[in-house]
């Protein structure tokens, strides 16, 4: 069964990345109230980004992977900057 992982703007402008199996009916339930208690909190949300996968197993990972990423990272992705996402992978010590 396919998957989607997606990442929501929040009213704070915080970031807010799920998967599941029916993107559509996933966001009306955040927009409504019903999804997270982070977007609950933070009405209204707007989807920026959504990927689809084959199995939602493969979505769930992926999920997992970004929800790591700091936030100027999921915004090279939202923003299709693919060539610099290597660079923000990178950690930088004094």
């Amino acid at each position: 069964m396919k998957g989607f992982v997606y990442i929501l703007e929040c009213s704070d402008g915080s970031y807010y990345t799920g998967s599941t199996k029916d993107l559509e009916l996933r966001v009306k339930q955040h927009q409504n109230g019903e999804g997270a208690n982070h977007t609950k909190k933070r009405l209204p949300v707007k989807l920026v980004y959504a990927e689809e996968h084959q199995r939602i197993d493969e979505a769930f990972y992926r999920e997992k992977q970004i929800q790591g990423w700091s936030r100027r990272k999921k915004e090279a992705l939202i923003t299709n900057e693919q060539n610099i996402l290597p660079k923000l992978s990178k950690k930088i010590f004094d």
